[in-house]
């Protein structure tokens, strides 16, 4: 997949199956798991998190599948998907990069961290379009490579949705 560009078709369609598997899950979770789930959900994009994706795309020049994301969905809250999953919003993206700046990855001219776990591992996408994963909670160690796309890395959350217990 290296190479292709995300679609935004295609994160509509993510969205949608994403959205009826967490209904699914948050319909089992209680009986399952013997406690109440955590607020799980993929969020749309609105006119204010458009506006932010632009002010993201003229603070630094962020990988374009990462625009196309955020013009589809805003950000995701997944606490009780596996460890836990988090797309955070363009806002807080450009206020991490302001604060710490792009994460340092060999072979990638920026990477940007745009999510994270529910250990505090960051996962960053770089210009080469790969999604990378930090080795420990922290914006300044290793960081390995996740998924070679961000449609990779979408596709191993639906997954891991779908197939929660």
């Amino acid at each position: 997949m290296p190479g292709e560009r995300l679609d935004a078709e295609w994160v509509r369609l993510w969205w949608q199956q994403a959205d009826a598997a967490l209904t699914t899950l948050m319909e089992s979770f209680l009986p399952t798991h013997g406690f109440p789930p955590g607020h799980n959900a993929v969020m749309l994009a609105t006119a204010a998190s458009h506006q932010a994706t632009s002010a993201l795309v003229d603070l630094t020049p962020i990988p374009s599948d990462l625009t196309t994301l955020y013009w589809v969905i805003s950000e995701a809250s997944l606490p009780d998907v596996d460890s836990g999953y988090f797309i955070h919003s363009p806002a807080t993206v450009a206020g991490h990069l302001r604060e710490y700046g792009p994460v340092p990855i060999d072979g990638e001219w920026i990477a940007l961290v745009f999510a994270s776990d529910g250990g505090g591992r960051l996962f960053a996408i770089g210009d080469s379009g790969q999604v990378w994963k930090s080795t420990t909670a922290s914006w300044s160690d290793d960081f390995d490579i996740a998924a070679a796309s961000l449609q990779e890395f979408l596709e191993q959350i639906g997954q891991r949705i779908a197939n929660q217990p």
